[in-house]
Parts: C-alpha cells; sequence; structure tokens
C-alpha cells in the first residue's frame, strides 16, 4: 500500500460480520499504542470503518473476508445564490404554489419526523421553536447541532415552520424536525459522516430523511447506507445539483432508492440552475425561496436544495394521513400525480409537485 493511500482518509466496509467485528477488536486494540489510529470512526450500518490507515495496513492483511475500500470524499450542501430580506407575508410562494395550504384542513403532518441532514438549526428562531426535536451533532457529541452556516435552517423552515402570525409557515407546520449536523461552518461533511446520518435517522425513528446536498462521485458505501434506510421504510429525498445539466444528476439523488428532486421557478418552468432529465423524480419550487435563516432572520436562497424541502414538507402531509405507504408507494404516488411543467417540448412524465392531486392520488391507491 503506497503512502498517498495511507494518509488519506478511507472507508473500509467488510462482506462479513464476523469479520468486520473481528477486524474492529484489532484496530481497538492498535490503536492503544498508534497515535495514526486513534481517528477510527466505526460504521456499523454498513459495516464499515472510516479512518486513516497506517502505511503498513498490517490489520487489513489478516482478513479472509472480502474486504471494500473508497476514498471518505468532502460533499457539501448544493451551493446556492442568496439575499437577506424582510419577510413580506407568511406563507412563500412556493408553498401556495405546490397547494399545501389547501390541504391544511385534512393534514398539517402532525408528529411525522423529518431528519434534515445539514448544517444543523438555529434553535432560537421563533418560526421553529415548536417544530424541533434534539437532533444531533456528529461533529461534537457534545454539543447541540446548532447552525454556523444558515442553509439547514432554511431547509427546516420550508419543511415545517410554523409561525403564521408573526413569521412564517412552512409545508408541513405540525411535522417534527430532527436537524442531524454533519456538515460544518462552510457545509462541508465527509461521507462518513453523513452514513453516521442515516443510521441515526433510521434508529431514532425518522419517516422521512431530507438530503439537500450532492456529489458528482459515486460511493457504494453511501449507496449501502441509502439501500439499508429504504429497506427500513424510511423515504429519502435528496436535491439533484445545481449545474443545469440535462443528462446529469448528484449522489446520492441518483440513487433509485431516492426521490431526486429538480427546481422550479413561479412560472412552473425548470429553473436555469437545475439539473434536469430522466434522473429526475419531481420537481419543486427552488428559485428565490424565502425561508428561515440565523438569528430569527429571513433569507431568499435558490437551489435545488430549496426544492427538496419543499418535497420533504409534502411527503409529510402525505405519511401523517397515510402512515403505512413505503417509500416505493410515496414515490409512485407522487410521480403519477405531478403537475405538468408549462414546457410544450416537455415530456409526459415530469412535472412538479402539487400536493392536494398527492393526497388524492393516495386515496385512490
Amino acid at each position: 500500500m503506497n503512502s498517498q493511500i495511507a494518509t488519506t482518509k478511507r472507508i473500509i466496509r467488510f462482506q462479513n460480520g464476523s469479520e468486520y467485528r473481528r477486524f474492529l477488536r484489532h484496530l481497538s486494540e492498535a490503536a492503544s499504542s498508534a497515535a495514526r489510529l486513534k481517528a477510527i470512526k466505526p460504521l456499523p450500518f454498513i459495516r464499515g470503518i472510516s479512518c486513516r490507515l497506517p502505511p503498513d495496513a498490517r490489520l487489513l492483511e489478516s482478513c479472509s473476508g472480502r474486504i471494500w475500500m473508497e476514498q471518505d470524499c468532502k460533499i457539501s450542501v448544493s451551493p446556492s445564490g442568496q439575499r437577506g430580506l424582510a419577510l413580506e407575508n407568511g406563507i412563500p410562494w412556493g408553498i401556495q404554489q405546490i397547494r399545501a395550504p389547501q390541504a391544511w384542513g385534512i393534514t398539517t403532518g402532525h408528529r411525522v419526523k423529518v431528519g434534515v441532514i445539514d448544517t444543523g438549526v438555529d434553535f432560537n428562531h421563533p418560526d421553529l421553536h415548536h417544530s424541533l426535536l434534539r437532533g444531533i451533532n456528529l461533529l461534537n457529541r457534545s454539543k447541540m447541532p446548532y447552525d454556523d452556516n444558515g442553509h439547514g435552517t432554511h431547509i427546516a423552515g420550508t419543511i415545517a415552520a410554523a409561525n403564521q402570525m408573526h413569521g412564517m409557515i412552512g409545508v408541513a407546520p405540525r411535522a417534527l424536525i430532527a436537524p442531524v449536523k454533519a456538515f460544518d461552518h462552510n457545509g462541508s461533511a465527509f461521507v462518513s459522516d453523513i452514513i453516521l446520518g442515516i443510521e441515526w435517522c433510521v434508529r431514532n425513528g425518522m419517516n422521512v430523511i431530507n438530503m439537500s446536498f450532492g456529489m458528482k462521485t459515486r460511493s457504494k458505501a453511501l449507496l449501502g447506507a441509502v439501500t439499508n434506510a429504504y429497506n427500513s421504510g424510511v423515504i429519502i429525498v435528496a436535491s439533484s445539483g445545481n449545474d443545469g445539466k440535462l443528462r446529469s444528476v448528484d449522489y446520492p439523488a441518483r440513487y433509485p432508492q431516492t426521490i431526486s428532486v429538480g427546481a422550479t421557478n413561479r412560472h412552473r418552468r425548470v429553473a436555469p440552475f437545475s439539473n434536469r432529465g430522466t434522473y429526475i423524480d419531481i420537481y419543486a419550487p427552488g428559485d428565490k425561496i424565502t425561508s428561515a435563516w440565523l438569528r430569527g432572520k429571513y433569507n431568499e436562497m435558490s437551489g435545488t436544495s430549496m426544492a427538496t424541502s419543499h418535497v420533504s414538507g409534502a411527503i409529510a402531509l402525505l405519511l401523517s394521513l397515510r402512515p403505512g405507504l413505503s417509500p416505493g408507494e410515496i414515490k409512485s404516488i407522487m410521480k403519477r400525480s405531478m403537475q405538468p411543467l408549462k414546457n410544450s417540448k416537455a415530456r409526459r412524465n415530469i412535472g412538479e409537485l402539487d400536493v392536494i392531486r398527492m393526497l388524492q392520488a393516495a386515496e385512490r391507491k
């Protein structure tokens, strides 16, 4: 093994469970004598670890079973244009466009749990006060998942803000957000932290996981975590990316076990920055979206991240009425009930989220 591999952060996965446990035992024994092995991160959800390997990597040679190794890549919250602003009125345009308010007479997403793997959340924001669970800070387990970036607070606001009298209201105002802080103040995270976040969401009974981030490279370790969550009945909603590409979608949105989301504008057209094409499952408002921000403020942001939070909120509305639906059934209902986009050349199988049509389609299921 060359020194380049030795100094790179890696994810190692094991085909065999007993081999994985034996390797962890060996590793912990070696860690007591090797400073380089102190930063070992077990990833039990995928039978793996993240660590920087020592130069000789003799521990791996002792494994008789099959192992896979990949780089523990950096992943970013989808970059978005933004500007600070005052709130105009209680219901942002995107929430009106998907017809969420018309559904609040029958569902508000009551007690549906949405795990938001992101930069954390502003726990002191008046519009989020009634919508937050404790969550977890994967970067520092002794601290609450406070947001030091803003992106996670913006996402949480669109999903479940609930302060119509003085602030804004989200798609599912009685849903519960569990902030899972995997991203630092720069909006950057390692794949291994995302995997830990997915595992936390599954173990703590989240119904939906919002993933408003993406990367260009495929990670089999991340696919393993997404697949395990899907098989556990957890719906994962992921942003397609902001490259304006026709046939390209970021990971994890490209995985078929997720609901991949593109962005539209006020005119029901695909936003110029949004990725598009066959990999997109559904579009939702993502252009110039106003939502909660740090220090109790508001911000306007554009991106497929914002579109993703509209879809997560809509799924919370649906699950409150139909709690038994599987991830596959929810995806099918959403794709059957889309509002056609305003573009005569568009294929018939692409469209925008429409909450009322979605709930009607679920009735007919």
